[in-house]
Parts: structure tokens; C-alpha cells; sequence
């Protein structure tokens, strides 16, 4: 059968230009016998590729015989390869005027109608590993079930691998049970491919079920099966059975490879566990691998990610030492470290060694730079790093214009903040949902709720959702402007809205609810949104939030204010039980409560539990307790807590007052 086949030298009809032309243009004159005796002089993928692009005014469609004879030649003759190569340049020539359902059909009715003496039945296999590779699984699928005998193995794999990647698992399982209940005997690669199924899906104790099954019936497990699941145990944050799987197969004589300690330091890079990532690169170099460009883009990503900026900086110097020359994946990874460190001068350096080395920054490297100086307040900086994005032709997206509009807001400068808004509009990205919910923020930390309102109904007329983070941005505006009907209403909008609120709505609501006089409402608000009906009773309710300091600080200043001190001590008590902390703004709270309502014992022992706790009496708690002593006329302990005022150089108008006051008889 192979005689059939010139050797690689003598084939030249696509060689040349002229050739290739005379071949094409008496495609439309010739027999089929003489197209085949054209088309059978290639052997080689590359010769295929030749024979099926070389002529883009021909039409395939048009002579399927002789492309399906040809698939059939090179099946029989166990050429393989080529016979896929030559179905995958078919499907791409025709997919330019057809859908891929459409082309899949005609191809495999094409070859199932060739019926002669050259027909192989598994011909199939050949059309199911194409359509599978080029991501036509379903159409794959479909050629198995219509193909008279069982695939090869190798096809079946492929097969099996298509599904499990597009995650179609139910069809891939019930696929499997139909070809062993077939004759499919499975191998190593068919194990793999089903424990990559199991990891896909979640199930580990599946997975491994598979891989002492496989071992059980004597098939030893690679380095591919292996590394599949310890892939599956990091994903599921199982990093102590991923290396023990590591060692386990070292035991059994699989050594493992980069790319199974890439995964596993990968792994304990996404649990910000730098240091055992860098312990397996030292095994890797101990077992004599060489680290790639991936290895050092791992690990110089966790050390950013910890904030070990160092380590990842000699991480690089190490990487340049191995001849593996950084991308801008590996820059990026860098600056945006440097960046958050604060280091704005050294990921400058960097940004520019990119272009010395002809590293192009990409739109993900200006990015970072333009958070990094708004995060440190260098608004103009950043400003200036997009219009050299512009000069580099490089068009900056929403994500590089919000982050600007965000540092002009924050810098109070709305006016900045809308003529970048302004800009990227006409540059024709739309304003998206953080583009409003940063100017509504912004306008609404001015105490401009007019038109912090204007873009909220703006909002509403374009259809653009508002999020959580604009709606309490607005509650929390109308809340400080003494509009709690105004906040309230909000509220409701948010709810209807679909979101629920979060621990800063909570507070933002109960600060303005205390501080418009409406301290039982807040309280009820408080109990409703942190489970509990009544003071000390638990409810279940998954929109339920942990109250924070602020909330339990303005709850506890009202209560104190009203003179319900026995409520206040309790959510006192309540807030060190939810392991809040207290501080120094609470106790002196809760002492000024105590001493209005002239209980001193509760005053020493407050006093007391706060030295104990670590917080040192500051000026707000010595003004608390130096005004409240001498409210009551315990003017010795007054005099004691101005004295460390004086001392501790918290000296104030209150401390001068009580000395002006009582004078020398105080002594």
C-alpha cells in the first residue's frame, strides 16, 4: 500500500506557483481519476496545507469525491496525520461560506458515500479527531454515533478530551459507558483524560478512585495523569495532598516534569504561600529541570502578591541568568508590585527598561501605572501617562479612564473628573456602571447631592442598574445633608434594585437615623440587619451583615445621648463578644454616659477595662472624664485626668477652664 506513496523528494506539484495554478485550473475539466492522481503526490501535513490553500478561487464544495478519496487513501496506508491535516484545511476553506454544522455534515456524508474498494471504516476516527481538535465536539459526537464500528482508541480519547473541556461532562460520562460497553478497552490516556473530568467537576475522592483503579489493573499512571491531579487538588486548595502526590509519584518511578511543578507552585502562589513555591523551584533545579518563562512568572507573581517586591525583584535578576528573557506579562507582574508598594520611581525604571529592551507596554502596563500614582495622589502623573499611552497608539479603555475619574474625585476635583468623563465619551466608550457610581461618590463627598442626583437619574434613563456601591454612596450623602427621608427612600430604590446592603449602608443609615433624633428606628434597623429580634435572640437570614465600629459607636453615642445607658452597656458588651474592638472614641463614649447619669462605679470599672485592653487614656477620654468629674463634683479625680493632660502634653481649653475655675482650692 505504501508503494502508492512517491518518496518526500519527487513530490512536486506544489513546488511552485505555475504548478500549483495548472493544477487548480483544470480542476473544473478533469476526471476524477486524474484529480486523485493530482492529489495523492502529497504525504506531509505541510504538502496538504499546500494542496488545499494554494488556490483560493477554487471551490472544495465542488469536489468532496476527491478530498474524501484522498482521506481514505492516506487512512489506509496508516498516514494519519496527514489524513487530519488534509480534513482540518478542508473545514477551514469551507467554513468561510458555510456554519460549521453544515460543514461537518458534508464532509463526513462525503467520505461515508465512498463505498469502494478504498473504503476504511475507520476513516471516522480520523473525522472525529479533526472536528474535536478544531472544537466541533457535538459534530464529533455525532460521526461516533453514526459510524458502523467503534472508533480506534486514540479517537475515542479525543473524543472523550473535546467534551471534558467543554465542560459538557454529563455526555462525556455517558459516551464513556457506551464505548467500553462497545469494546472500548481504556488507557493510560483515557484514565487521564476521565480524572481530568473528575478535577473539572470538583470530585478529588472520584479522581483518585480512578487512579488506583488504574493501578489495580496494571496500568501505571504518567506524568500526564499525575499532574492532572494535582492540578485538580490546588484547584480545590488541597496543597498538602497535591504534594504528597508529588512525592508518591516520585516512588513509583514517575518523575515529574516543569510542568507539574509549575502547577504546584502555582498553587501555593494563588494561597499567598511564596515561600513552599520557592522551595519547589529549588527541588526543580535540584532534579536538574530548567525553570521557563512561566516558572519565574509564577513565582515573581506571588512574591508581589505578599509584598515581598524584593524577592520577586531577584527572582527577575535570576530569570535574566538563565537566558530566559522576560515578556510583558513578567513587566507587568513587576510594575504592578512596585506599584503597590508605593515604589512609583523604581516601576517607572521598569517601565522604561521595557523599551529599552523592545518590550512593548501593552494596555494592562499603563493601567497599573495610572492606578498606581492616583492611588498616591499624583492625579497629573497619571493624566500625563495617558496621553503618552495616546502617542504610542495605544487606545486606553473604560477601566484606565474610571481609575482617573476616581483620583480627581478623590482629589475633590469634579471638574477634572468630568472632562475626563467627557473625553472618553467622545472617544466612543460609554460610561459604564463605575464610571457613575465613581462620580456619584465623588459629588456626594462635596455635599453636592444635586448633582450627585442628576447622575443617578441619568442612571435610571440610559438603563444602567446602579450598584451597591452608588446607592450608598447616595444614602450616605443624603444622610450627612440631615435628608434621612431622602436616604430612606434610597434605600427602598436599592432593595427593589435587588441588592442588599452591606455592612457600610448599615452604618451610613443607623449614623443618620441616631443623628436625626430617631435612635429607636436605628435600633430596629440595627437588630433587623445583624440577626437578632431582640437584644441577645439570633434569626436566620442570608442578607444579614457583622455590624462594624462605626455602627456600634453611633448606636452607643445615641443611647448614651438619651440617657439608655443599661441598652448602651449592653451593645457595648455585645460589640467585645463580636470580637470588635473598641476604641478610644467608644470608652470615652460610654464614660461621659455613665458619669451623666452620675454612675461611678460603672466609670472606674470602664476606665479600668480600658487600661486593661491596651488603650491608654488619650485626650478624648481624659476630656470625658475630666469634664464629667467635675460636672459631679468629683474634683480630685478632675483635677487627677487634667494633670495628665497637662503631663502627657494633651493639654486643652477644657483642662485650662477647670483650673480657672477652681483655682487653687482644688489642691
Amino acid at each position: 500500500m505504501l508503494k502508492r506513496f512517491p518518496p518526500k523528494q519527487s513530490v512536486t506539484p506544489f513546488k511552485t506557483t505555475i504548478t500549483t495554478h495548472l493544477f487548480f485550473t483544470s480542476l473544473s475539466s478533469s476526471s476524477s481519476s486524474d484529480l486523485n492522481s493530482i492529489a495523492f503526490d502529497s504525504q506531509t501535513p505541510q504538502e496538504v496545507r499546500d494542496f488545499i490553500r494554494s488556490a483560493p478561487k477554487q471551490n472544495p464544495a465542488k469536489n468532496l469525491h476527491v478530498y474524501s478519496a484522498k482521506i481514505h487513501e492516506l487512512t489506509n496506508a496508516s498516514i494519519y496525520t496527514t489524513a487530519k491535516c488534509l480534513t482540518k484545511c478542508l473545514i477551514e476553506i469551507l467554513l468561510r461560506s458555510r456554519k460549521p454544522h453544515r460543514v461537518c455534515s458534508m464532509i463526513f456524508d462525503a467520505v461515508n458515500e465512498s463505498q469502494g474498494s478504498n473504503f476504511n471504516p475507520h476513516v471516522f476516527g480520523v473525522l472525529i479527531i479533526a472536528f474535536s481538535e478544531m472544537g466541533f465536539v457535538h459534530e464529533a459526537v455525532r460521526v461516533y454515533r453514526q459510524s458502523r464500528v467503534i472508533p480506534a482508541v486514540r479517537a475515542c480519547n479525543s473524543l472523550l478530551s473535546g467534551l471534558t473541556k467543554k465542560g459538557s461532562f454529563d455526555s462525556m460520562w455517558d459516551l464513556f459507558m457506551d464505548m467500553t460497553s462497545r469494546g472500548l478497552v481504556p488507557t493510560v490516556i483515557t484514565y487521564s483524560v476521565l480524572i481530568d473530568a473528575c478535577c473539572r467537576q470538583g470530585d478529588i475522592l472520584k479522581a483518585k478512585s480512578l487512579l488506583n483503579k488504574m493501578l489495580k489493573r496494571g496500568i501505571k499512571p504518567t506524568v500526564v495523569t499525575y499532574t492532572i491531579l494535582i492540578r485538580g487538588l490546588c484547584s480545590e486548595i488541597k496543597l498538602v495532598e497535591a504534594k504528597n502526590m508529588l512525592g508518591k509519584m516520585k516512588e513509583l518511578g514517575v518523575l515529574p516534569n516543569l510542568y507539574t511543578y509549575n502547577v504546584l507552585m502555582d498553587g501555593y502562589c494563588k494561597i499567598a504561600d511564596a515561600k513552599q513555591a520557592f522551595e519547589l523551584y529549588q527541588d526543580l533545579l535540584n532534579e536538574g529541570l530548567l525553570p521557563n518563562i512561566v516558572t519565574f512568572g509564577i513565582l515573581i507573581d506571588g512574591f508581589c502578591k505578599v509584598g515581598n517586591v524584593f524577592a520577586a525583584c531577584n527572582i527577575f535578576v535570576q530569570m535574566i541568568k538563565f537566558g530566559v528573557v522576560p515578556n510583558v506579562v513578567v513587566y507587568n507582574t513587576l510594575i504592578d508590585g512596585q506599584s503597590k508598594a508605593e515604589n512609583l520611581t523604581k516601576a517607572m525604571d521598569l517601565f522604561l527598561e521595557m523599551k529599552k529592551f523592545n518590550i512593548f507596554p501593552d494596555v494592562f502596563t499603563y493601567s497599573i501605572l495610572v492606578k498606581g500614582f492616583c492611588c498616591s495622589g499624583a492625579v497629573e502623573e497619571a493624566d500625563s501617562m495617558l496621553r503618552r499611552m495616546e502617542k504610542e497608539r495605544l487606545a486606553p479603555n473604560a477601566v484606565i479612564y474610571n481609575t482617573l475619574i476616581d483620583g480627581y474625585c478623590k482629589k475633590g476635583n469634579l471638574e477634572k473628573a468630568l472632562e475626563a468623563c467627557s473625553e472618553m465619551t467622545k472617544k466612543g466608550i460609554e460610561p459604564n456602571v463605575i464610571t457613575f457610581s465613581t462620580l456619584i461618590d465623588g459629588y456626594c463627598k462635596v455635599g453636592n447631592m444635586q448633582s450627585a442626583m442628576g447622575l443617578y437619574s441619568e442612571m435610571v434613563i440610559k438603563q444602567i442598574l446602579p450598584d451597591l456601591v452608588a446607592f450608598t454612596a447616595l444614602i450616605d450623602g443624603h444622610c450627612k445633608n440631615n435628608n434621612i427621608k431622602g436616604a430612606l427612600r434610597l434605600y427602598k430604590h436599592m432593595l427593589e434594585a435587588g441588592h442588599s446592603p452591606n455592612v457600610f449602608t448599615v452604618s451610613c443609615l443607623i449614623d443618620g437615623l441616631c443623628k436625626a433624633g430617631k435612635t429607636s428606628d436605628a435600633l430596629q434597623f440595627f437588630l433587623s440587619k445583624t440577626g437578632n429580634d431582640s437584644i441577645g435572640k439570633q434569626v436566620n437570614d442570608d442578607s444579614l451583615c457583622s455590624p462594624n465600629l462605626v455602627v456600634y459607636t453611633s448606636l452607643i453615642q445615641a443611647l448614651c445621648k438619651e440617657g439608655y445607658m443599661f441598652k448602651a452597656s449592653k451593645l457595648f458588651s455585645d460589640m467585645r463578644c463580636s470580637s470588635v474592638r473598641p476604641d478610644s472614641l467608644v470608652y470615652a463614649v460610654m464614660l461621659q454616659g455613665h458619669l451623666n447619669a452620675k454612675h461611678m462605679t460603672n466609670v472606674m470599672m470602664l476606665h479600668a477595662d480600658a487600661l486593661k485592653m491596651g488603650i491608654m487614656p488619650d485626650e478624648i477620654i481624659n476630656q470625658a472624664l475630666t469634664t464629667g468629674y467635675q460636672a459631679t463634683g468629683y474634683l480630685k479625680s478632675a483635677l487627677r485626668c487634667s494633670q495628665d493632660l497637662i503631663l502627657s502634653g494633651q493639654s486643652s481649653a477644657v483642662t485650662a477652664s477647670f483650673y480657672v475655675n477652681q483655682g487653687p482650692c482644688t489642691q
